[in-house]
């Protein structure tokens, strides 16, 4: 089943995994193994759980197989799917992949070719098809008549019982090697080789033993295999997609919440640990301790990675008037951290180049004007909202409190006169920096 999850831009597969988690509702004593699919074939596993998620790119297929147990350094059986074109067996490529690959892990450390086919029996045994003629109506999904356990059943006597008599593991363990009910084939990391399997096959190779599973008209009878449908694509990374709608925004508050949560470091970025004396992977957490009376938001509008950079040209929401951080600041001192907007900087144009323009608030007027290079216009305060919007500045509504009787300074719901451009409101003021 295709699966959406929220993960955090710059995380790592563990953070993939555990989001995966929650959302399957995976049970206890239960795993996820990641992997990627290319052409229908194991591209790569994503084994390693500090593997930036900056290295799955848009367009990718990733796969989460669910095992019961950990497989930690247990032997995996990886099954990729042809179709049978040619009489001729023994050649390599001679039938088009399809589906999604199968991965199970081996108990033994040197299979034998019975040891595969029983493995990969037990993976195609959901595929089965019933029997159509006798299929009741209650209980049909997709072609399978489900019994109240949840295993598969034939629905008559006859053929399809001898059929699931022919999968079972004794039968399977009895038969000779030209009597398995599929044909299996041992191939190399690159899918070039193909050798025949056989009972009594030596199965000699690494951690990963690679097969190909060929598929007759018989399989195609005996199987149902609509469920190894193509994968959905890796559809979006969050600030690779393309220009947000208003009905899309993100709001600062947001912005600034995911500026606060806590992120693991990464493998470049480990902890030495004084206690230990070792390197260890720690959590990075940002708090807000107080505030200034001038704030600057500090929008993040240019992303690099080591595969893309990127204008980020997402709409952000933030409110003009009224803006309260409170329940964000740690130190409660009983000040009041109620912020209104007087000036933005705007960005338009790509990395290679662009063009800044300013918003500014003059409170004699009490109005908004646009400043771009030498033009200065009045313009509406439902238009200063943009995704251009870079650099957001506030000034703290000051508001006598007890904690406050000491300071002169006069309440005011504003800024400060702002002279001819934004830049020289800017200047005449020290600044703290939030980068969201």
């Amino acid at each position: 089943m295709p699966c959406t999850v929220s993960v955090l831009k710059r995380g790592n597969c563990r953070d993939l995994i555990q989001a995966l988690n929650s959302a399957c509702c995976l049970k206890s004593g239960e795993s996820l193994l990641l992997a990627e699919v290319y052409d229908h074939k194991i591209y790569r596993l994503l084994e390693n759980p500090f593997e930036p998620l900056v290295s799955i790119k848009d367009e990718d297929h990733i796969v989460a197989y669910r095992f019961c147990g950990k497989g930690a350094g247990r032997k995996k059986l990886e099954i990729v799917h042809r179709d049978k074109c040619t009489p001729d067996i023994l050649k390599c490529n001679v039938g088009k992949y399809f589906g999604t690959p199968l991965i199970t892990y081996m108990d033994e450390d040197s299979p034998s070719g019975a040891d595969i086919y029983l493995a990969a029996s037990r993976l195609i045994s959901p595929l089965k098809r019933a029997c159509s003629s006798t299929m009741a109506h209650s209980g049909k999904d997709d072609g399978f008549l489900l019994e109240a356990n949840g295993e598969t059943s034939s629905g008559c006597n006859g053929q399809c019982e001898s059929m699931d008599q022919s999968m079972g593991n004794t039968e399977l363990e009895g038969t000779d090697s030209q009597e398995f009910p599929f044909q299996l084939f041992l191939t190399d990391d690159r899918y070039l080789s193909c050798k025949p399997i056989f009972k009594d096959s030596v199965i000699k190779s690494g951690n990963r033993i690679k097969v190909i599973f060929e598929w007759t008209e018989k399989e195609h009878k005996l199987y149902d295999c609509s469920s190894l449908k193509d994968l959905p694509e890796v559809y979006h990374k969050t600030g690779y997609r393309t220009k947000k709608t208003r009905q899309e925004a993100v709001s600062l508050f947001s912005c600034l919440e995911a500026f606060l949560t806590e992120e693991p470091l990464g493998p470049d970025d480990m902890w030495y640990c004084p206690s230990c004396e070792e390197h260890r992977q720690a959590t990075k957490k940002l708090d807000l301790w107080m505030l200034p009376d001038i704030l600057v938001f500090h929008l993040k509008r240019f992303s690099y990675s080591r595969y893309l950079k990127n204008k980020l040209d997402t709409f952000v929401d933030f409110p003009v008037h009224n803006l309260d951080l409170s329940k964000y600041v740690k130190k409660k001192d009983g000040k009041s951290y109620t912020y209104e907007l007087y000036a933005i900087s705007n960005h338009y144009g790509g990395l290679g180049g662009g063009h800044y323009t300013a918003f500014a608030k003059l409170i004699e007027e009490n109005r908004w004007y646009s400043f771009d290079d030498s033009r200065v216009s009045p313009v509406n305060d439902a238009d200063i909202k943009t995704s251009a919007a870079y650099v957001l500045f506030y000034q703290r509504v000051k508001t006598e409190s007890k904690a406050e009787l000491g300071e002169t300074s006069q309440a005011h719901a504003g800024p400060l006169k702002c002279h001819g451009s934004v830049n020289s409101a800017i200047a005449s003021r020290s600044a703290s920096f939030v980068v969201i």
